[in-house]
C-alpha cells in the first residue's frame, strides 16, 4: 500500500492541464532584470481566482519495478476540499483532503486510512498543510514566499527565487515564467539524505481567463531509487457545482502509519 500512498501524494502535488477549447501560451518576450520583490509580487498576483475545479486526469507512473497507467477524477473546492478517485477498470481508491484531515479508502484492498497531515509528512519528508498542497496543485509556490526575503537569479529563461535563509531540512527553489509569472518548476533538495523532488510545469494554457499547467512531470530521486509520474488532464471545468461523495464502507480494515 505504500506505493498507492505515494501515488496519492504525488497526485496532490501535481497540477492540472485543460481541454480542447483552450489555447496554448508561448514565451516570446525577453527576460527583464527584476528585483526579487517584484517577481514575488507578480507571482502572488497570478494565483488562481476561481472557486472550483472539476478535472479528469491521465496518470502514468514509473519506477525501477513498475510502469503503470490509470485515470483519476479530481475535484477541488478552493480552500475547503480536494477530492480524488483513482480508476483502473474498477475504482482503486478514493481520497478526501480537508484543512483538518486526510481520508483515504481502497475498494480493491478493502482498507482505509483517516488521520492528520503527518501521513503526508512521512511521505514528503517535510511539514505540509492543506494550503501548501493546494498551492502546488494550482502552480503556485508551496511555501509563502512573501514571509521571507528572497533572492532572484535568471536560470533557464526564468526567474529563479529561493529564500535567502533556506529551511533547516531542505533547500527549495522556484523557477517562475517571465510572461505570466506562474511556476515553471519548483524543486526541493535534501543533500544530507541525497533526496530531490522536482515538479515541472512544462507548459501553460489559458481557459476562461485562467492559466493552468498543461502537463506536469514529477520526479523523485533518492540514492539508487527514482520515481517518475506524468499527469495530463483529459477534461476540466471551472466554477461548477460539485458533488464529492465520500463514505468509508463498513468492514474495511484500518491502516496504521
Amino acid at each position: 500500500m505504500k506505493k498507492v500512498y505515494f501515488i496519492l501524494t504525488t497526485l496532490i502535488i501535481a497540477t492540472l492541464s485543460s481541454c480542447k477549447s483552450t489555447k496554448e501560451t508561448t514565451s516570446t518576450s525577453a527576460i527583464k532584470n527584476l528585483s526579487a520583490r517584484k517577481v514575488v509580487k507578480r507571482h502572488l498576483a497570478s494565483n488562481f481566482e476561481g472557486n472550483t475545479i472539476d478535472a479528469k486526469l491521465k496518470v502514468k507512473y514509473k519506477d525501477k519495478k513498475e510502469d503503470i497507467g490509470f485515470s483519476v477524477k479530481m475535484k477541488i473546492k478552493k480552500d475547503e476540499v480536494i477530492w480524488l478517485k483513482g480508476i483502473k477498470i474498477i475504482t482503486v481508491f478514493k481520497a478526501k483532503i480537508t484543512p483538518e484531515k486526510v481520508s483515504f479508502y481502497s475498494p480493491y484492498k478493502k482498507n482505509y486510512f483517516e488521520g492528520d497531515f503527518s501521513m503526508l509528512k512521512k511521505l514528503l519528508g517535510f511539514d505540509v498543510n492543506f494550503k501548501q498542497l493546494q498551492n502546488m496543485l494550482l502552480g503556485q509556490a508551496v511555501l509563502d514566499i512573501s514571509e521571507n526575503k528572497q533572492k532572484v537569479d535568471i536560470v533557464n529563461r526564468s526567474y529563479q527565487l529561493h529564500p535567502k535563509k533556506q529551511p533547516l531540512l531542505f533547500d527549495i527553489f522556484y523557477q517562475i515564467h517571465p510572461d505570466h509569472y506562474k511556476l515553471k518548476k519548483q524543486y526541493l533538495v535534501n543533500q544530507l539524505k541525497e533526496q530531490r523532488l522536482d515538479i515541472d510545469y512544462t507548459d501553460y494554457i489559458k481557459k476562461d481567463d485562467l492559466l493552468f499547467p498543461k502537463r506536469t512531470v514529477i520526479t523523485a530521486k533518492e540514492k539508487n531509487k527514482f520515481t517518475n509520474i506524468n499527469i495530463e488532464v483529459r477534461s476540466i471545468n471551472f466554477n461548477t457545482n460539485l458533488e464529492m461523495p465520500f463514505r468509508i464502507p463498513s468492514g474495511y480494515k484500518e491502516i496504521k502509519l
